[in-house]
């Protein structure tokens, strides 16, 4: 018989403690901030103090939450659009055909490239209002945001073993009951390492998403990223200081009070048939159990969300056998034919919005630009793979460990490359060195963490009792690596790996450009090339510019990462 909440909190056990207290006015004192400071996006553009950044460190608390909440905002919209693109590209082959590879061309579009195009349209929306401002800065941070999401919930999707899809079909559940008892809970780990990439990547973006430009007008929206950026052209050491400071704050209050609680309730749907390592609760969770009333609500919402996720619902049809399916090539090719015919007729508005202004030369210096930052970007990947890769598989085995690396990873992964910009530009000017080579590291510092993320969520997720096996037959040293970890983590690499090469040419937009004050340093790439287009508002060039990126990416996908993914997925769901 079901107890009502009246009747529960009755009962001596489910009164309401001192922890209840406490944990409501935290509560109650979070949302009053939040009402505070959100109430400086109902005002005017022009309105006092609206669009102003201030160096006083004073001012930073209040940045501080407003640069929260656009992350956390766009993260909500990273999250449906995770759960609805990436769910219908994994569940439908044919959907899959047309909507991967357009994944594939939007996480090669810059951020900048966005800003460019979208910022008109959510400013006609409200305008003259900062709420339009907003708006597009949150549509900025959620393009840092939601592919890599994407990416992880499709590769989970597409790699259920086969054993698992089978004991569904042999309990007849219908397709809704088999995504929410079956596939979303495998698909959790890593998807909580790749929302906590994700806030990570959106703050390496914030400079860039907090400053909003329409024709010759620029506005910078309060927030830890104009802050910096204000610093950053003032040469104001002591302000950058006071930056950081604030973002380790933020960065490790959720992931102490968010991220951390995430990770340990995600090892619950670890797929493994023998106990592995665990790590003790963290202690938000502890002090969540030790609450009554907060208890007793979340046992309420779990059970209504097992009652929903266990509903008879069918929006696709069960497969029967995962050998019986047999695919309509004349269907694939139709679908083919229209993603191209679509992609050519974009390609002739881009030509022909471009030969007004351009010519040839121009595409060519942009292609020769895009293979200089393609090589940057390829050695880049290789050096980080070498490196993370171990690192994060010796995390990921180690549960303890990786709760402990995971705000430090967290904050290096945030850490915006503008920051480092004072030592690099003195660096290089003082001992006369080449800016081609020197600021290249810069691309892969925000987006090298993808491929780490990805790594310690495979590691975690690996079954224990292949380990054991492992350990039997006494597989170690290089065999190990090759015959057990490897293949198992193969698909989370890959999709870290499509990641972060996508993220480290977007990043190219930052890194190839370094100043500090009048010292600016410029690398010669494609990334310098769209800053700028950017700056001088050339339109045509900031378009060649990101179609020759995205063409890059998109064939860089194609002809390394998308075969390999196939090729795990293939060992994976036929094992």
């Amino acid at each position: 018989m079901s107890i009502t909440l009246p009747a529960a909190l009755a009962n001596g056990r489910r009164l309401p403690n001192l922890w209840d207290v406490a944990a409501m006015v935290c509560v109650f004192g979070a949302l009053i901030a939040v009402a505070h400071v959100a109430r400086g996006t109902m005002v005017p553009i022009d309105a006092p103090g609206a669009t102003e950044i201030s160096l006083d460190p004073m001012r930073l608390p209040e940045y501080a939450v407003r640069t929260t909440l656009r992350m956390f905002a766009a993260l909500l919209a990273s999250l449906l659009f995770t759960f609805t693109y990436g769910t219908a590209a994994a569940k439908s082959r044919r959907a899959g055909l047309v909507l991967v590879p357009i994944l594939d061309i939007l996480q090669s579009v810059p951020i900048l490239g966005f800003l460019t195009f979208t910022v008109v349209f959510f400013m006609n929306l409200f305008p003259g209002q900062v709420l339009g401002l907003e708006l597009a800065s949150i549509f900025a941070i959620f393009t840092s945001q939601a592919w890599n999401m994407a990416f992880s919930l499709y590769q989970s999707l597409k790699t259920v073993p086969a054993d698992l899809n089978e004991a569904t079909i042999a309990f007849h559940l219908t397709g809704w009951q088999r995504f929410w008892r079956l596939e979303v809970p495998f698909a959790i780990p890593g998807l909580v390492w790749n929302t906590m990439m994700s806030m990570s990547g959106g703050w390496f973006f914030v400079v860039a998403s907090e400053a909003v430009s329409v024709g010759d007008n620029t506005w910078k929206l309060p927030g830890i990223g104009s802050y910096v950026a204000l610093a950053l052209e003032q040469r104001d050491i002591g302000a950058v200081l006071w930056a950081i400071g604030a973002m380790l704050a933020v960065i490790l209050a959720y992931d102490q009070l968010l991220f951390r609680p995430l990770v340990a309730w995600s090892a619950r749907f670890k797929f493994e048939t023998t106990a592995g390592a665990t790590a003790d609760d963290p202690w938000m969770l502890r002090l969540l159990r030790r609450t009554r009333v907060l208890q007793l609500a979340g046992d309420r919402l779990g059970r209504f969300i097992a009652a929903v996720g266990g509903l008879r619902i069918s929006f696709y049809r069960r497969p029967q056998r995962v050998a019986e399916a047999k695919p309509s090539r004349v269907v694939d090719v139709a679908l083919a034919m229209l993603l191209v015919g679509v992609l050519a007729w974009i390609g002739y508005i881009v030509v022909s919005f471009a030969a007004a202004q351009l010519t040839w030369s121009d595409l060519l210096e942009a292609l020769g630009l895009g293979l200089i930052t393609l090589l940057r970007v390829a050695v880049l990947m290789v050096l980080a793979s070498l490196i993370w890769v171990p690192i994060g598989v010796w995390l990921g085995l180690r549960p303890v460990w990786a709760r402990r690396a995971q705000p430090v990873a967290q904050f290096l992964a945030a850490f915006p490359a503008n920051l480092l910009f004072p030592p690099v530009v003195l660096f290089i000017v003082h001992f006369h060195l080449s800016a081609d080579i020197w600021l290249t590291p810069l691309m892969v510092l925000g987006t090298q963490w993808y491929i780490l993320f990805n790594v310690i969520a495979g590691a975690a997720a690996f079954p224990g009792d292949l380990r054991e096996a492992a350990a039997n037959f006494r597989v170690s040293g290089f065999l190990w690596w090759r015959k057990v970890m490897l293949p198992g983590i193969l698909t989370y690499y890959v999709t870290g790996a499509i990641t972060a090469s996508g993220g480290s040419w977007n990043a190219a937009i930052v890194a190839e450009v370094a100043a500090w004050g009048d010292t600016k340093l410029v690398a010669h790439g494609l990334g310098a090339y769209i800053a700028g287009a950017t700056d001088k508002g050339d339109i045509a060039r900031v378009v060649l510019g990101v179609a020759v990126m995205s063409g890059f990416v998109v064939l860089f996908n194609r002809l390394l990462w998308r075969p390999l993914y196939a090729f795990a997925e293939r060992r994976l769901t036929l094992g």
